[in-house]
């Protein structure tokens, strides 16, 4: 058993009062961990320091539809305005330092050059390369500066994660990006808001 995400996006109507415009539960995302953490700093257990919409709890003047969707057993409640979302920097760091079981992986690009593929955990074989390498067990945030191990065609850094590598602007959650970016053409950007909570 774990935590399922709900929650609504919101508009502002003319008087100031906030109405449910769309369900969450409509776009049928699943339970993408290392977005939620990402996103809203909950679940995923990466250690991302800087979530961009962290613990902000519910808004005062939450759409009366949404405040009576919301069991007594749901946590973790938060949101964000669509002038918000559309503002993030998706390649700025969540953290100050690199993951420490997780290495980014680097393969030749089509111009030749190395071009970033994917984060992983770290494989057992890039560990024992790394301790043969630098002549003793590290794990990727202790290699000496600028190390990296080649294997196998690829190469392989410590890498501090960024809202990109975890929630993609482009990726499942898109299709509630696009829905935000829609209601925002009609209501403006702070008058359109994405409400979360899980349980």
């Amino acid at each position: 058993m774990g935590a399922d995400i709900d929650g609504v996006i919101e508009t502002r109507e003319t008087g100031g009062v906030w109405e449910t415009e769309i369900d969450l539960l409509t776009f049928g995302l699943t339970r993408e961990r290392y977005a939620w953490e990402c996103l809203f700093g909950n679940g995923g257990g990466l250690g991302v320091q800087r979530p961009l919409f962290d613990g902000r709890g519910l808004p005062d003047d939450l759409s009366e539809v949404a405040r009576e969707s919301i069991g007594d057993w749901e946590h973790s409640h938060t949101y964000a305005t669509w002038a918000e979302i559309s503002a993030v920097d998706w390649d700025a760091p969540l953290c100050d330092v690199p993951a420490y079981s997780v290495v980014g992986e680097w393969r030749p690009g089509p111009a030749g050059g190395l071009v970033f593929h994917d984060w992983l955990w770290l494989p057992a074989a890039v560990l024992d390369a790394a301790e043969e390498l630098f002549g003793e067990d590290l794990m990727p945030p202790e290699w000496p500066p600028g190390g990296e191990v080649a294997l196998h065609g690829a190469v392989y850094r410590p890498v501090v994660f960024t809202a990109r590598m975890l929630a993609p602007p482009d990726g499942n959650w898109a299709p509630v990006w696009a829905a935000m970016a829609e209601q925002a053409a009609v209501y403006g950007d702070d008058n359109v808001r994405l409400v979360v909570w899980f349980g």
